[in-house]
């Protein structure tokens, strides 16, 4: 028990650290099912980018 204690803390501060959230909110965050969306990732500090396909790909592969 207390190694998963020390590994969820260990996490929470690499997450803190990645994403310049506040370890307290983090620690909220993770303490139960956090669900974002892409966007709301990307906010959060979680992704860089979100990659989409060229509108041009996504029209042709429809015509087809």
């Amino acid at each position: 028990a207390n190694e998963i204690l020390r590994n969820r803390e260990m996490l929470n501060e690499i997450l803190a650290a990645h994403t310049g959230q506040p370890l307290d909110r983090i620690e909220k965050d993770t303490d139960r099912d956090f669900f974002l969306s892409a966007s709301e990732a990307k906010e959060y500090g979680l992704v860089d980018e979100i990659l989409q396909k060229p509108e041009s790909e996504e029209s042709d592969q429809e015509e087809s």
